[in-house]
Parts: C-alpha cells; structure tokens; sequence
C-alpha cells in the first residue's frame, strides 16, 4: 500500500488505518479472536497504522490488549498510535468529564505500555482538549515523554486551531485526528488550513459516517442497546431518511465506477490531499478488504464533483449530542 507522511517530524504509515474502538465498544459485541485476526490480515495487506485509546477499553485496558496482542509478531514495522484525556471513572451516559492533567497522563502512558507490550507509543493524542488544564503543560508534558523515549509523536483530537498553536509552540503536533468525511466536512473551513499551515497530518477518524457509508445502514432502534448508532441524531427520523436518499445517489455514483459506496467515501478522502490518512473501523476481515481496495482506486474529478453535488454540507443531523460535542479554540 502506499505510504504517506503525516507532519514534518518524520512520521510515515500507509495511506489507510485500522482503527480499533469497535472491536471493544460503540458498535455492539465483538468477537475478539475475528478482531485478532482482522488487525493481522490488515498488516498482511499493507496497514501499517493502528489506532487505539484508553477510553476504548474503559479504563480496563481491553483495547489496547487486544491490539498489542494481535500485533506483537511485527510491532517494530507498524506505527501504534494511543489517546489520554477522559476521566473515565467519573464518565456517564450523557457526560464525559476530562482529565489531562500532566500526572494522569503520565499514568495512562504507563498503563498504556504495559497493555500494548511494547518499550514506546509511536502516536500519543490528547483525545480531548482539557479546558481546565493549560495546553501548553499537556504539551510540555508529551514532550518530556518523547524526550525519555516513552513516545515519540505528539497528536491531538478535535483541537481547535488555536489550541493547535499554543501546543506546536511547546511541541511539534505531528498529526490532528478529527471526524471528517462525506458526513462531516466542517473541518474543511477552520482545521484543514491550520493544519496545512503548520505542517501538521491530519487522520480522519469514522471516515465511513460511523457506518452510514457502508451497505449495512438501518433505523437506530435497530441496533444493539450499547451501539451509539441507536442516540446518533444523523439515525433518527427525518435526517436518516434524508440520509439514506443521499447514500441511494452515493451508491450508484459508486457502481457506475465499479466501486462500493464505502472505497467511495474513502477514496473521496484519500483525494483531499497526500497530508490526510484515514482510519476506518472493522470488526471483520471482509470488510477489511472491501476497505482495503479504496487505496488502489483512481477517483475522476467528474465523480468528485457529483460526490460534492450530492452532500455538499455533510449529513443531516448533529454527530454528537451537544455534551459531548467538542468545542474548537
């Protein structure tokens, strides 16, 4: 697979990632050995950049496990990337309080490398912006890390672009993770040129529309109770109707050039530019693969156009609920 270049620090993966979260928690039960098997069939296929957090195993570690697990055979070749920022043991339902102060995240690091079996994290993000905690001690913080050889890239999630500035000042940010897809496109005004600007990758998190870009889309009450599809507002009543007319056109932009809707949406990113690397989800390795072909396919700019013609402002409906919207400074 093709390799690009996230930030001018010398981080390089392939052009798409496997991201990890649905395998511990979001999208219903999994199934740990096909989750195992999915991450080494990726590597197989050229994915060198996996994602994971602390939140995506509750504090329990139980996603990072599972990964360091299935990637103990080749973790020298591949970049492992891992997120701090919750306060997990104070979370509920409809709250996700932070916590980023430089002695928790100094914890989460060591938590973190011991559940992943591994001597470093190649990827550490601030998964939230802390208001309560000055950027730059968050920064300083990654930087003494990196400087004992416990990290050796600094990222943030849904960081606005001032923040972005304040941090880059104290330590380069090598790669921004955010929502970004045909779903969600708000970054294109505010984030993208900061990023740019700077020379900071940026990696697309839920790059299919948590799933809505796929061929298993359905009504929010029919998911199980602890998928987040069933609160998601882009699900419910008239915005998944409209949504669903949306992807109809999608999926037959799709076909007319020998694609499905979802190596669409990914090859749509992957066109936006050499400095973005997609992470998608997947549970199992036949989507995977699915997934894996948007890498090799050559979009035209006329189906370009009609993808923008189709969702020219995104989804409707709201990603979050507004208490765990991120809020971008």
């Amino acid at each position: 697979m093709q390799k690009r270049k996230l930030g001018k620090n010398g981080l390089e993966t392939s052009a798409l990632g496997l991201g990890a979260m649905g395998m511990s928690m979001a999208y219903g039960s999994g199934d740990d050995e096909e989750s195992v098997a999915t991450i080494r069939r990726a590597y197989e296929l050229g994915i060198t950049h996996f994602d994971t957090a602390e939140l995506y195993g509750m504090g329990t570690g139980a996603n990072e496990i599972l990964l360091g697990k299935a990637v103990k055979g080749f973790r020298d070749k591949i970049v492992i990337a891992t997120k701090f920022g919750f306060d997990i043991p104070n979370m509920t339902p409809t709250s996700a309080p932070l916590d980023s102060r430089p002695e928790r995240i100094r914890t989460v690091v060591e938590n973190s490398l011991r559940y992943l079996q591994t001597d470093y994290i190649d990827v550490l993000y601030q998964h939230r912006v802390d208001p309560e905690v000055p950027i730059e001690d968050v920064a300083g913080t990654v930087k003494d890390l990196i400087a004992a050889g416990k990290v050796r890239f600094f990222g943030m999630s849904e960081a606005g672009p001032v923040t972005l500035r304040r941090a880059h000042a104290v330590q380069p940010v090598s790669v921004l993770q955010s929502e970004y897809s045909l779903f969600e496109r708000v970054v294109e005004r505010d984030i993208l040129p900061v990023t740019r600007e700077l020379g900071i990758g940026f990696v697309p998190y839920s790059p299919l529309g948590r799933g809505f870009l796929t061929s298993t889309v359905k009504p929010a009450a029919e998911y199980e109770e602890s998928d987040m599809r069933r609160w998601d507002d882009r699900w419910h009543g008239s915005n998944y109707t409209s949504n669903v007319a949306a992807v109809e056109q999608l999926r037959q932009l799709a076909a007319s050039t020998g694609l499905t809707v979802a190596q669409l949406a990914l090859g749509w990113l992957l066109a936006r530019g050499d400095d973005i690397v997609p992470i998608f989800g997947t549970k199992n390795r036949s989507r995977l693969e699915e997934n894996v072909r948007a890498a090799h396919a050559s979009l035209p700019a006329s189906t370009l156009a009609r993808v923008n013609e189709i969702l020219p402002n995104g989804a409707f409906g709201a990603r979050y609920p507004e208490s765990f919207m991120p809020t971008w400074t």
